[in-house]
């Protein structure tokens, strides 16, 4: 989907912090409050609070953003209020809602879907038509508002602005 978020480029906070020189990644932990949000109870099976994460050169890439609304309006609930974050050229998972801890770490943080589903959500969730998902083909995509499909663009269309952070790296391996 194509959303007009309203927020800040998350390097613009990264950049007011003293970050350690040991520091490679960026952890954040989402609300956890079971009678707010009555799935935490029923999924027993995954590990609470939801976390994330990003390596720190992404998170200090220009389309790196904290979003507090969307379509002119605050962040209502159900998007993710108070604050959430936004990665365009990434799948959808990475960005996490109901932001309530934002941690500089050395380690490549424990994510939510890697421990859940670690055969079919790798770390980066970089979005890479020429990988399929364990269950789907991510070759074509639907758009809302759109008949039909279109072809998946490599990094969500975002290529020239993120291809850079991934030079070297092997994109069928490190999905």
């Amino acid at each position: 989907m194509v959303i007009p978020w309203y927020g800040f480029p998350l390097k613009n906070l990264l950049a007011d912090l003293k970050i350690k020189s040991e520091a490679r990644y960026i952890k954040f932990t989402t609300l956890y409050d079971p009678d707010q949000m009555p799935g935490q109870n029923r999924y027993y099976s995954f590990t609470w609070p939801y976390t994330e994460g990003l390596r720190l050169d992404e998170a200090q890439n220009d389309l790196t953003l904290l979003a507090w609304g969307l379509y002119g309006k605050e962040l209502a609930k159900q998007n993710g209020a108070p604050l959430r974050l936004v990665v365009p050229w990434k799948y959808g998972f990475k960005s996490i809602k109901s932001i309530v801890k934002i941690e500089l770490i050395a380690e490549q943080p424990v994510t939510f879907w890697n421990t859940s589903a670690p055969g079919e959500y790798g770390f980066y969730a970089n979005v890479n038509p020429n990988v399929d998902h364990p269950r789907w083909s991510q070759a074509n995509e639907y758009r809302v508002g759109e008949e039909g499909t279109r072809p998946t663009l490599m990094f969500n269309g975002y290529e020239n602005e993120v291809g850079y952070l991934y030079e070297g790296m092997d994109l069928e391996k490190d999905y």
